[in-house]
């Protein structure tokens, strides 16, 4: 029986607190990470836009970055937003809110970050900018090329989903040295 043809209270109730609960789609969430999460990940918008950053923040200190996560996070919180709206307006995020619109509810939600792990392009706002401290990118650009990291499965306070986030290593096809990571929020009820 595949959990979508249960009522969403009934996959709460069973998920939520269970270890082995991940696992129970790990198959497909693996299948998803070397299909369209792939083609994605590897598509000319992310790489070149990853590359593009990189140049810009391959320098950056973690004084630099410190300073530009509290601004992200302190614009989170306001109404004027002047870098926020700077990656949001971007090329690469608007490539990926369109994926996430057309991808049928499965992607809540899609980011992408550097080789310092700052944001890059997003499809939504993410609470930080710098993800350089967490296990999305330094289980997956910090292990090299081909790396996936399959997350805890979470319920997501603003949509009341059920998602977990996969994540991967962005590799630069030409060198095959890794250059950035990506996040996919996945909707386990669309898988």
């Amino acid at each position: 029986m595949k959990l979508r043809y249960l009522p969403i209270a009934a996959v709460v109730l069973w998920a939520v607190g269970s270890p082995a609960a991940a696992n129970q789609f790990e198959a497909e969430l693996n299948s998803l990470a070397s299909g369209k999460i792939a083609e994605i990940s590897g598509s000319d918008q992310v790489i070149e836009a990853i590359k593009v950053q990189n140049d810009r923040t391959g320098s950056f200190q973690q004084n630099q970055i410190d300073d530009l996560d509290r601004t992200w996070r302190a614009e989170a919180d306001s109404i004027d937003q002047p870098m926020i709206d700077e990656v949001l307006g971007n090329a690469l995020s608007e490539y990926l809110m369109d994926i996430q619109d057309s991808s049928d509810g499965l992607f809540t939600e899609i980011f992408v970050m550097d080789a310092k792990g700052l944001n890059v392009g997003q499809s939504d706002v993410t609470s930080d900018y710098w993800q350089g401290d967490e296990a999305k990118w330094k289980e997956t650009f910090g292990q090299g090329a081909g790396e996936v990291l399959i997350g805890e499965l979470e319920q997501d306070e603003s949509t009341q989903l059920l998602q977990i986030q996969v994540s991967v290593t962005v590799t630069d096809p030409e060198s095959g040295h890794p250059i950035g990571a990506m996040t996919f929020g996945v909707n386990i009820e669309k898988l």
